[in-house]
């Protein structure tokens, strides 16, 4: 999916600030961010980390600055048109936000009938985005009943449902087992290399220099650094 601007450049920010009452989350960020890209935020706990990530899908928005999004501002989205905007991203959280009173084929079903997938076609999708991150023989579980990994899991099958062109993802291996968090890795890796643009906020450092690429780091809701990272050998 395709929805750069002229400047090759699906995301910018530009001197944007976040403030809840007197605090500031985010100062002054200036970014750019390029289609395809596969970018690390990192920075310690209460970096602004999570912020950043939702004023770019409009779940917040910005206390001041611009932030364009396919060469679209932000700020000019009326909040009919938020939920079209919502499209293009899939949102990867950290605790998964699963339905729990649902069971997984609803859970999905649910963002595949948001992005007019047709009634016919629903239950096909669900099924191809689950077998894509092995969790098809848990169509009907719950869950409650899902180990961690697993629900993180189906979050990736959920975030990718919509077929958007922006995955976000909130620390997505942070509570997850070794053997877990690399399923989930190759999982976003694999949709990087399908064309995705994929943002990953975390401070897990060795997963960083494992995967190489850019590096975006925040400290005290400031952006200190960019820089790219060499991958392992």
């Amino acid at each position: 999916m395709k929805f750069n601007d002229d400047s090759g450049f699906i995301i910018r920010m530009f001197h944007v600030y976040k403030r809840y009452a007197s605090k500031n989350a985010l100062i002054d960020i200036n970014l750019d961010i390029s289609e395809n890209e596969f970018l690390f935020i990192t920075g310690p706990t209460g970096a602004g980390k999570t912020t950043l990530l939702k004023l770019l899908y409009l779940g917040e928005p910005a206390s001041e600055g611009q932030i364009l999004v396919g060469g679209r501002s932000l700020s000019r989205i009326s909040r009919r048109q938020i939920p079209f905007l919502r499209r293009k991203f899939g949102v990867i959280f950290q605790n998964y936000k699963l339905i729990p009173t649902k069971n997984i084929f609803d859970n999905i079903a649910l963002v595949a009938e948001a992005v007019g997938t047709k009634k016919r076609l629903i239950q096909k999708k669900v099924k191809s985005v689950l077998r894509a991150v092995g969790m098809e023989e848990k169509l009907k579980a719950f869950p409650p009943g899902l180990s961690g990994g697993e629900q993180q899991r189906v979050a990736v099958a959920r975030a990718i449902a919509g077929n958007p062109g922006i995955i976000l993802a909130d620390e997505p291996t942070g509570s997850l087992d070794a053997e877990s968090a690399r399923i989930i890795f190759d999982l976003l890796k694999g949709l990087h290399t399908r064309g995705a643009t994929v943002i990953i906020a975390t401070h897990d450092t060795e997963l960083i220099r494992r995967t190489g690429g850019r590096v975006v780091l925040l400290e005290q809701g400031r952006l200190k650094m960019s820089t790219i990272i060499p991958k392992l050998s």
